[in-house]
């Protein structure tokens, strides 16, 4: 299997983010400039549990947006009120690393959010407290991968993007460097 080339993204982040990045935060070490982990991308799946035919619909989608299989999760308990047994599956996730992380975040940043209906930019204030940031998309069709025939329901997902940045102001300085368009508050 053939090793994937360095993305335009990655190659931006060693050459002109991480100089920046350590002349603004004033590290001593270029290790300690913040850098990406990884990329979590969670759906929930309400109907799964009566319609499987939704829960095999989403695992493609999110597959051929990705480039990675999803991961079914499942119920941990039974939830009466919700009609939820133990084990049932209740949505599905994949974890980015590597380069497969810089291409989806690169469409993401690029292609995906400018397409975004009355769009201002993301909001600024969805960090955890570590530099991590979490980012919920309305609906799929967003990623040009995705048909718009091709969909039976408009279902939406969550972004988390994992950084090894300490605060919030070092995780928003690397990810603003990257190209995301936060709107300003």
């Amino acid at each position: 299997m053939a090793k994937p080339t360095m993305t335009q993204l990655k190659e931006q982040y060693l050459t002109t983010i991480v100089p920046k990045l350590t002349e603004e935060f004033g590290y001593g070490n270029i290790h300690q400039v913040p850098k990406l982990v990884k990329v979590t991308i969670n759906r929930g799946l309400g109907d799964a549990s009566n319609n499987s035919k939704a829960l095999e619909s989403s695992l493609a989608e999110i597959a051929v947006i990705t480039g990675q299989k999803p991961v079914v999760t499942r119920a941990k308990k039974a939830i009466a009120g919700f009609k939820i047994r133990e084990g049932m599956p209740v949505g599905i996730m994949v974890t980015l690393r590597g380069a497969r992380m810089y291409a989806f975040l690169e469409r993401l940043i690029h292609l995906s959010l400018p397409r975004i209906r009355d769009f201002r930019g993301v909001s600024p204030r969805s960090f955890d407290g570590r530099g991590n940031y979490t980012l919920g998309l309305r609906e799929q069709l967003l990623f040009p991968e995705i048909s718009y025939d091709t969909i039976d329901q408009i279902r939406g997902m969550d972004v988390s993007i994992v950084t090894t940045a300490k605060t919030d102001e070092e995780g928003r300085a690397l990810l603003r460097e990257m190209g995301m368009p936060f709107r300003d508050n």
